[in-house]
């Protein structure tokens, strides 16, 4: 099968642009792309249109609109159809598409980062030259959504660690911003390797919250790791026993530091209690540690009872 140009089409576009200039791009565009698109179709098929070939795979089946948004606006192009066994889709599109996936993703990432709608519409208009509405945007919102809940539903690889912690976040419930807790628990694998094995929003850190979300780390292939390592929290400490009972438990050493912070009465000793509880962690034996414990707590026995 041989090639066959359009010169006429050519043409026609460089008339189109002579005479309306940018204003004339979105025309010459969908032209040359549905024209593009067609000859893809005939390579496809191994035939031109109406022509007799024993090498035929198929036969064309005429077109369906799609309308994609550019920075030259939206255009509508004519894809080519194909009937038979012949799986074919053009690869000018599947670009475009590939493009359309991106900025919908943008749009729902800008979203759940905060910008408002307004501002979002304006972002994609300077980008596009064509606005979207707060529906759309809703939309585009709910595919990372899904994207999401099949990252928290994903089976755990086996870990020897887990480290649990929550943070505090601005949420909007309704018509009112609530203070909610990010429950997150992050798993070191055998190879040292670490990983987020889960992220839940809940009202606090009580133990009922706590022990669904371990629960449901359970669930997904979370058993009996090597260790479990937290703060003291009594709602996590309930909800960890209940679920992991026979699991060891250490208190973290960073919570351990942050809590002691408040048993120290100056400003100005705060930073000396900070290093000198770390020179304990960092002994390089149990005994030794012990000893330099001994010596920490008889330092600020008199300056800071509270803290020994």
């Amino acid at each position: 099968m041989t090639h066959q140009s359009n010169p006429e089409l050519l043409n026609t576009v460089l008339q189109l642009f002579n005479e309306e200039g940018s204003g004339g791009f979105a025309e010459g565009i969908r032209l040359l792309v549905n024209e593009a698109m067609c000859q893809e179709r005939a390579q496809a098929l191994q035939a031109q249109p109406y022509e007799r070939t024993d090498a035929r795979l198929g036969h064309a089946n005429g077109f369906k609109p799609k309308t994609l948004i550019t920075r030259s606006g939206p255009i509508q192009f004519q894809v080519p159809q194909v009937r038979g066994d012949l799986n074919f889709y053009p690869s000018a599109l599947q670009k475009g598409i590939r493009s359309e996936q991106a900025l919908k993703l943008a749009l729902a990432e800008m979203y759940v980062q905060g910008v408002s709608t307004r501002k979002v519409s304006a972002i994609v208009e300077q980008l596009c030259g064509q606005s979207v509405s707060s529906t759309q945007v809703s939309q585009c919102a709910a595919r990372l959504d899904a994207e999401l809940e099949g990252w928290r539903t994903r089976p755990i690889e086996p870990c020897r660690y887990v480290f649990l912690d929550a943070r505090y976040e601005k949420v909007r419930q309704g018509v009112q911003v609530l203070d909610c807790a990010v429950l997150i628990a992050l798993g070191v694998r055998p190879d040292g390797k670490r990983s987020i094995l889960g992220v839940s929003v809940a009202l606090s850190e009580a133990e009922v919250h706590w022990r669904a979300f371990l629960t449901s780390l359970q669930q997904r292939g979370l058993h009996a790791p090597a260790l479990i390592i937290s703060d003291d929290h009594k709602g996590l400490g309930a909800a960890r026993q209940a679920v992991f009972p026979g699991v060891p438990w250490q208190r973290c050493q960073f919570h351990l530091q942050q809590n002691a912070q408040a048993y120290v009465p100056r400003l100005d000793q705060r930073a000396p209690v900070a290093h000198a509880i770390r020179s304990v962690f960092e002994c390089p034996d149990r005994i030794t540690a012990q000893a330099r414990l001994k010596e920490v707590v008889a330092a600020h026995a008199a300056t800071a009872p509270k803290l020994a």
